[in-house]
């Protein structure tokens, strides 16, 4: 203990003297301003670099090298001689992937909260081996996405073993990666294989907060379970929830790792989401457009800026009703 106060002591002067310069009112900067310079060249110099390749053009990689272009990356990206036939977009992959990323959020999102509740509501029941299951549930977080989507990708490729199992029971076996149909659903299914368990737990520990005196008072009046449900248990997990649904719809908008292993965006484009086409166009294709993919990155920071906006004012008129009631 002595060695380690005077390893401190080393500092004192150094305090003293910030202490001296700054004023005792503003010494708390010098502490943070570590973790500030940090998260200024990790997250807001970043930022300004993308926006700078958002509005300027070429093929070159230094900022400084790049011609100013103004608006030119977002009207490529958002001209389209009809809007309701992605055909007729000059960059129709980019509308695939939008529209991919905003069919696989709500389907995804929908599914993985109501599981994710239901599956909670089961873990929070008095049942056998309940840290059995809560384990069960809790593991695929546990494992990085590529090994998740490696996985799936053994039992469902052509030669896997999904199609080993119906071979041997005389089916025919099933293109599940080539289809553009069930190569959807598996890249939803997955993906809530691999999800579910975290947001499982945040649920679960809203639910352990609430208080037994008030289900012990809804078992006196005879309140049916769904009226429990309802009246109990949603209203007080409903912060829960909306932390699940924003963090949910976050994580399914900006799908990438298992997708680009399990399908690779395909077939064609059938599984083709926004991160992946920004990924290509700056970074896989033969000519990286850095300004193009920039432009992309800007667009799905508005989506889910966008989202989020929604998903706070549905709330708070949800709770707005309830407190009128």
């Amino acid at each position: 203990m002595r060695l380690l106060a005077g390893f401190f002591n080393l500092f004192e002067p150094l305090f003293r003297l910030g202490q001296r310069w700054l004023g005792l009112s503003r010494l708390g900067w010098l502490f943070v301003a570590p973790n500030l310079i940090v998260f200024g060249l990790f997250t807001f110099l970043p930022i300004l670099i993308n926006l700078w390749y958002a509005v300027t053009g070429g093929v070159q990689l230094m900022p400084a090298e790049r011609p100013f272009t103004g608006a030119e990356n977002f009207q490529i990206l958002y001209e389209c001689r009809d809007y309701l036939d992605i055909s007729t977009c000059r960059k129709d992959v980019f509308w695939r992937a939008m529209s991919n990323t905003l069919k696989f959020s709500v389907v995804q999102v929908t599914l993985m909260v109501g599981l994710s509740l239901v599956t909670a509501l089961v873990l929070n029941r008095k049942i056998i081996g309940r840290g059995f299951w809560r384990g069960v549930f809790f593991y695929p977080v546990l494992l990085s996405p590529v090994v998740v989507a490696l996985i799936w990708k053994w039992l469902l490729q052509s030669q896997g073993v999904f199609n080993a199992v119906l071979v041997a029971q005389g089916a025919q076996a099933v293109e599940w990666l080539t289809n553009s149909s069930w190569a959807f659903f598996w890249t939803i299914f997955v993906s809530i294989w691999a999800h579910m368990g975290f947001y499982t737990l945040i649920l679960l520990a809203g639910l352990q907060a609430i208080p037994r005196d008030l289900y012990e008072a809804a078992e006196m009046d005879r309140a049916s379970h769904w009226r429990t449900l309802t009246r109990i248990t949603l209203p007080l997990l409903m912060p829960n929830l909306i932390v699940v649904l924003v963090l949910a719809m976050i994580r399914a908008v900006q799908i990438f790792d298992e997708v680009f292993i399990l399908t690779g965006g395909g077939p064609g484009s059938a599984t083709t989401f926004i991160v992946q086409f920004i990924y290509q166009t700056g970074f896989a294709e033969q000519i990286h457009l850095y300004g193009l993919a920039a432009a992309a990155s800007l667009s799905l920071a508005l989506l889910l800026i966008v989202l989020t906006l929604i998903q706070l004012k549905l709330t708070r008129a949800s709770e707005a009703g309830q407190k009128v009631r």
